[in-house]
């Protein structure tokens, strides 16, 4: 483990404590930066008939309004700003691991942490604010005899407090284990490895080694890759999929939540 460990990037002594930046931060700015950059490219000069960038971020965006439809409702199209926001920085961050050198901030537990409390904080908020805050507290107690309100209340509030643990724990397991993989297999190929070997001088060492390392090559490009970019979209799915079923049980009203 303290091999894939990747050092602080950025430092800036007498500024931050305890004198740099930690690495998932500068990933983070990293992917902020090429987001940015992309909705400028998009939206510098609109036409009628998108092309390029804008053409892609369009589908991106009129896919996800889709799926809010169906998931939330028309009630939904407000919160499409959070939810493609979201689904986009996670994306971009679980791609951004499958760059030799670089662990995109979804593989730290501090990124979907922050994520995860987002959500949770919004729906909540959203809850309220659509039915005031007793009501929105009664959908806890759920349609139960009323001796059993209070038990079924306790339960559902450990049933939230699970969503972001959940949400947390899910995307960084996944990218996590990735890069683990990832990592472990440039080291076997690496000059401590078969290409070390390769290059001993031996001629087994060159020979086994050299057909080693191909080997490793030819299975990160025709499966590990493929694989973690599947992943990588389906985390980001998987992650929009949850936040628009939170809202959307945040918005409708108990009965038709529980229903």
């Amino acid at each position: 483990m303290e091999i894939i460990e990747h050092p602080p990037i950025v430092r800036l002594p007498g500024i931050f404590w305890p004198g740099y930046v930690p690495d998932h931060v500068t990933y983070t700015w990293l992917v902020m930066i090429v987001l940015t950059a992309l909705a400028f490219v998009a939206s510098r000069r609109l036409e009628l008939v998108p092309r390029g960038v804008q053409n892609v971020l369009e589908v991106v965006l009129v896919q996800c309004e889709q799926l809010i439809d169906e998931v939330i409702g028309p009630q939904g199209r407000p919160y499409l700003p959070l939810i493609a926001t979201l689904g986009l920085f996670i994306l971009c961050g679980n791609l951004l691991g499958l760059v030799p050198g670089l662990a995109g901030p979804t593989a730290n537990l501090n990124t979907t942490a922050a994520c995860a409390l987002v959500v949770f904080c919004t729906y909540h908020y959203i809850g309220i604010r659509k039915h005031g805050l007793i009501a929105y507290l009664k959908h806890f107690t759920g349609p139960v005899p009323l001796l059993l309100k209070p038990l079924m209340f306790v339960i559902e509030m450990f049933t939230h407090l699970a969503r972001p643990l959940s949400l947390t724990v899910r995307l960084f397991g996944n990218m996590f284990g990735g890069h683990i993989l990832l990592a472990m297999m440039f080291f076997l190929m690496g000059l401590d490895g078969l290409l070390g070997w390769a290059l001993s001088g031996s001629a087994a060492g060159a020979v086994l080694g050299s057909v080693g390392a191909v080997m490793i090559v030819a299975f990160n490009i025709v499966l590990i890759y493929p694989l973690k970019i599947l992943v990588a979209f389906l985390q980001a799915f998987i992650f929009v999929l949850l936040t628009m079923v939170y809202i959307a049980g945040a918005v409708e009203g108990h009965e038709a939540h529980h229903h």
